[in-house]
């Protein structure tokens, strides 16, 4: 191989390395890009998970308050506290 043939195969060779350098570039720009978006979408998911976390526990505390639960059981269920002659006690 003459010295211009030589000079001129590795002139070929640098040249594909930097269009393969240059579209590895590009490819991996667009996958960090693309990443980024979904990564953006899933914080937005997050927060909105979180806000809904936060109406179900206040939602839970209020539903389960005592005052509450024990005003149901009177109006709905006609309950009521027993007396001293409603309890019995059973011995062994």
């Amino acid at each position: 191989m003459t010295p211009a043939q030589r000079s001129r195969a590795i002139f070929a060779g640098l040249a594909c390395a930097v269009l393969v350098s240059s579209l590895a570039s590009v490819y991996a720009k667009h996958k960090s890009r693309k990443l980024f978006v979904e990564l953006q979408a899933l914080v937005v998911e997050r927060d909105r998970l979180e806000m809904d976390w936060g109406r179900l526990q206040i939602e839970q505390s209020t539903q389960a308050n005592h005052a509450r639960v024990e005003r149901l059981a009177r109006e709905r269920l006609a309950m009521r506290t027993p007396t001293g002659d409603d309890v019995k006690l059973v011995a062994r």
